[in-house]
């Protein structure tokens, strides 16, 4: 147990030691220093001629959404037909199906918004051609959108008196071509080496030691499975995502995907403070944010250690207990981290079946993403945190009595309510749905659909509701993890559960989209006022103390809005058991 936890460790630290000069580095493309990587820059300049895009022209805050949206709306409509069609497109030599509407609709929006919530089974619910030029291509734009929109907020925190915030296009491209695809380039070279499929091959069929016939999927995956990662998106080649052992062949492989789904979020909190020349203001965030991601992992590593409870009842050691749906190859706190990480961190992979773990491993997971902002996913972790900052320096202003100033800007009303907008909305979503999907499982649930609603719950009781409060907390997190009990549809042949796919399609696009405008309008707005220099009074945002309110506000928050929901589902099962 000992080696395993020392595994954990390692990794991170090898995190840790990759994020800071890569954060150097993110700081100067962005800035437009000179890198090792400008060799790249006539590619770049051949995208922007084919695309009749000027990169040096500045755009407002608003010219930014606007071209963010307008992209993602085309993206959105591409992904749609293509994954109805899959059946009459190439690459398709497994002969899969094409998707319903329903399930092309959550399906698309899902990978749209870097969420990649899988209502189908991996493999079998999608072909090559849609793996790669749908799936995988949205893993890289997703990933990009969310950078580029950050940069946004960075130029904003950055100038001192403007209404032009650089160029989103130029924010975007560079996104790829300087990290994401190298990056992704790396790390699928090394997955094929470790045994991931790189094939354009069908299914192979195979005779196995006791027997009997099976198929087994193979592909391309190694690329995607890169970029999975990488772009903190989640969505797995297979449907087993990373506990198949195609996903993550052995213990390099697996320390390569939790490096790689960490580095760059930590690594962006690092590029903050190079970038705006305020180091110390960097350290603080990410105290923080370590912090909150050390309160999640603790908890849950000593709960799937400590093992079942209710089988210490029976006369039996608990001891490594609670093994069903752990990575055995691996261990339980390789397990554990990985769950705590996916969830704080918006890639939603696993390495693990998230239905099987104890009940306070399923409450930090809920809390994760409910809090949404301990590192979080390529970009879209800061802009959340972003909205605490906001909301921290607000309360700290008025406790002092001063109006509130962040970064030399004056903080007034109008910011403050899009940030309350924006911290209100996420909980509003979860719950308002979770409502609606308890309120149409008790009241209808002989209802003549594909799924009948009762049957959408494999557990009763409390673990049933968090089933349903974990579907709607991974959408609106753009996690895209799940708990396997619920029946969203995703068997093979299967009707397809049109209420589940709708519904989370819904929260999936305002989850995205609002937590994004939000933010970016914040920063375009401040950055046009008149900048007000430091002084003796000025509140001092890269101190301990600040970081301390800012976790307050983060915890008050979260804690005011879902620690009833987490009494009624995970707590209340966890204090069931003997």
């Amino acid at each position: 147990m000992n080696t395993e936890i020392t595994g954990v460790i390692v990794t991170y630290g090898i995190t840790l030691l990759l994020a800071i000069p890569l954060g150097r580095y993110i700081a100067k493309v962005f800035a437009g220093e000179k890198v090792w990587t400008d060799f790249l820059k006539p590619f770049e300049r051949l995208i922007f001629k084919l695309s009749g895009i000027d990169p040096t022209e500045e755009m407002s805050w608003k010219g930014h959404m606007k071209a963010m949206l307008t992209i993602s709306s085309l993206w959105l409509i591409y992904a749609f037909f293509a994954l109805i069609f899959q059946d009459k497109l190439p690459l398709n030599p497994d002969h899969n199906p094409g998707q319903t509407p329903d399930l092309a609709f959550n399906t698309a929006i899902s990978f749209l918004v870097n969420c990649n919530l899988q209502d189908y089974s991996g493999e079998t619910g999608v072909t090559y051609f849609t793996q790669l030029f749908v799936l995988m291509f949205l893993h890289f734009m997703s990933a990009a959108s969310a950078i580029a929109a950050m940069m946004v907020i960075y130029k904003g925190l950055k100038e001192k008196s403007t209404k032009t915030l650089g160029n989103f296009w130029n924010f975007f491209v560079k996104s790829i071509t300087r990290f994401l695809l190298p990056g992704a380039i790396v790390i699928a070279i090394i997955l094929a080496f470790n045994g991931t499929p790189a094939s354009y091959k069908g299914a192979d069929t195979v005779i196995t030691m006791q027997g009997d016939t099976s198929h087994v999927s193979r592909g391309p995956a190694a690329a995607m499975i890169a970029i999975k990662h990488l772009g903190t998106n989640g969505g797995g080649w297979f449907g087993a995502n990373s506990a198949h052992p195609f996903e993550c062949p052995n213990y390099l492989t697996y320390m390569l995907e939790m490096i790689a789904q960490v580095v760059i979020p930590i690594a962006l909190i690092f590029a903050l403070g190079y970038y705006l020349n305020k180091k110390k203001f960097a350290y603080v965030i990410f105290g923080v944010m370590t912090i909150g991601m050390l309160l999640f992992l603790i908890p849950t590593l000593q709960a799937e250690i400590k093992g079942n409870t209710e089988i210490a009842q029976m006369g039996i050691s608990a001891t490594n207990t609670a093994m069903e749906g752990k990575e055995v190859r691996f261990g339980v706190p390789a397990t554990a981290y990985w769950s705590t990480v996916t969830t704080i961190i918006s890639t939603g992979s696993a390495n693990g079946a998230h239905d099987s773990y104890m009940p306070m491993t399923t409450a930090t997971q809920l809390m994760g993403m409910m809090v949404n902002c301990f590192y979080g996913g390529c970009g879209a972790g800061f802009m959340n945190y972003y909205i605490f900052i906001i909301i921290a320096v607000f309360i700290s202003g008025l406790m002092v009595g001063r109006t509130p100033e962040f970064m030399g800007h004056k903080l007034e009303a109008k910011e403050m309510k899009i940030a309350s907008i924006a911290a209100l909305l996420h909980p509003f979503l979860i719950l308002s749905f979770t409502a609606l999907a308890c309120f149409v499982f008790v009241s209808f649930p002989d209802a003549h659909w594909g799924v009948q609603p009762k049957n959408w719950l494999g557990n009763p009781g409390y673990h049933g509701f968090s089933e349903m409060l974990y579907q709607y907390t991974s959408s609106a997190a753009n996690n895209g993890s799940a708990m396997g009990g619920l029946n969203v549809g995703f068997s093979p042949g299967s009707p397809t559960n049109v209420f589940w796919n709708v519904t989370t399609g819904i929260v999936l696009f305002f989850s995205r989209f609002i937590p994004i405008i939000g933010p970016v309008a914040i920063a375009g707005i401040m950055a046009e006022k008149k900048y007000i220099p430091e002084s003796a009074g000025t509140l001092k945002t890269d101190t301990g103390t600040f970081g301390l309110m800012t976790m307050a506000v983060i915890i008050i928050i979260a804690a005011l809005a879902f620690f009833p929901s987490l009494a009624l589902g995970p707590f209340a099962e966890l204090f069931g058991m003997k």
